[in-house]
């Protein structure tokens, strides 16, 4: 029992990260390609007359394919066509089991690691995991009797071929410099500093590795430039276009869990994970009195700029539209001046001073909110990335991979073999 329950509520805690992202993601997905194209974005779907800048549209959304007609095309393989979407989520929710969102944390005088499984073999558990999803492309490409679903599925694998050999040269090297297979070890190796003041992070020792791996996911995930399998203006909408109500939800949820996985691991190879440039463990357990202060007034700060951005934005457009829409921005200045105040609070209360094992808790929580802010912000790149590189066309996506990205690949490998012989 003593292990089941952490165990569950680390499963609980991640699958509440990567299930609750997707609906705010894909709310940041369409205002972000408002902005960048100057429209306006979703702002119609209201609860009570609220809507909230769009937020209410991913509900409306949910609700709109739970009760949408469940098609099914004539010909279509039954039980394969109903499997393809749920084999697809299912394998977008596995590979996170492994990824480490924290040092520990310590109650009651026990550590508890924050990982659900820390494998010996972690890096080969995501890999083996995340080729498995083109499997349930490839069935539901199949199964449809469609061919431009078919044609969609045809890319999905010529296109895993060619970016996963190249994912796992930039990982061999990342290997390789931390002597282990563990994603918790690699992600506490980069807490160390190179020359002491450098942070020992994977894109500083492997920036080609880097972008490799970073270039890698973004094919890996389906996502632009890289969404030959289902990119609209050739095929329609490619594999998973015969589907329709919660199977196509299930596609669409499983893109966003797997760009939020992709996030992850970006994060925890590459970006220090859940590593504070020089704010180890030690550091801001001994100097919380200074630490937390800072961090709390740093959240006053933000908290203050952006009520006064809403209630000058809620002046400049008084009854601007003539409904509900015009108190949004008083609402929204009254929740982050709320925000400002319960900072006030904490500040009184000074909470710094509970002890050593509060100040173990505050370094976790920390820690973990580093490792969740980063995940966002690579998140927020997929987002971007993809409302401004246009897509590639199928020999171009292919030459990447085969004629740039795998020697680079090679080239990366024996120069981190030689440098590791030598130093």
């Amino acid at each position: 029992m003593s292990v089941v329950v952490p165990s569950l509520l680390k499963i609980t805690f991640l699958l509440t990260i990567i299930l609750g992202l997707v609906p705010v993601l894909i709310w940041v997905e369409r205002k972000g390609s408002a902005f960048i194209q100057d429209r306006t974005g979703p702002n119609r779907a209201s609860i009570a007359g609220i809507r909230l800048a769009g937020l209410v549209h991913p509900i409306a959304d949910v609700l709109k394919l739970m009760f949408k007609e469940d098609f099914r095309p004539e010909g279509s393989h039954k039980f394969l066509y109903a499997l393809a979407p749920f084999l697809v989520f299912f394998i977008a929710l596995l590979t996170y089991a492994v990824i480490p969102f924290g040092d520990f944390i310590e109650i009651a005088g026990v550590q508890y690691n924050l990982i659900v499984a820390d494998l010996d073999i972690g890096i080969l558990y995501v890999l083996a995991i995340a080729s498995l999803g083109t499997y349930g492309v490839v069935m539901g490409g199949w199964a449809s009797n469609n061919k431009y679903a078919f044609l969609g599925a045809l890319r999905s694998t010529s296109q895993m071929i060619s970016y996963e050999i190249s994912m796992g040269l930039a990982i061999m090297g990342i290997m390789m410099i931390f002597s282990s297979l563990r994603l918790s070890e690699i992600a506490a190796g980069q807490g160390d500093l190179i020359w002491g003041f450098l942070p020992k992070w994977g894109v500083v020792v492997q920036p080609i590795g880097a972008i490799l791996f970073i270039v890698a996911v973004f094919a890996e995930t389906n996502r632009n430039p890289f969404d030959l399998p289902e990119g609209e203006s050739e095929l329609v909408s490619g594999y998973h276009l015969e589907y329709s109500s919660l199977k196509f939800a299930l596609f669409f949820m499983a893109e966003y869990c797997n760009m939020v996985i992709g996030a992850a691991l970006i994060t925890t190879l590459f970006f220090g994970g859940w590593n504070i440039p020089w704010l180890s463990r030690d550091v801001i357990v001994s100097n919380v009195g200074i630490v937390m202060p800072i961090q709390l007034g740093l959240q006053f700060l933000l908290a203050t700029i952006i009520a006064l951005l809403f209630f000058m934005r809620a002046k400049r457009e008084k009854n601007k539209f003539g409904d509900n829409r015009d108190r949004e921005p008083v609402f929204m200045g009254v929740i982050a001046t709320l925000s400002a105040a319960g900072v006030v609070v904490a500040l009184g209360a000074t909470p710094w001073t509970l002890g050593p094992n509060a100040a173990s808790i505050y370094a976790t929580l920390l820690q973990v909110g580093a490792f969740v802010c980063k995940v966002v912000f690579f998140c927020w790149v997929f987002i971007w990335v993809r409302w401004t590189l246009p897509r590639f066309r199928y020999d171009q996506l292919m030459s990447l991979g085969w004629k740039v990205m795998l020697p680079l690949g090679l080239a990366n490998l024996v120069v981190t073999a030689i440098w590791l012989a030598l130093v």
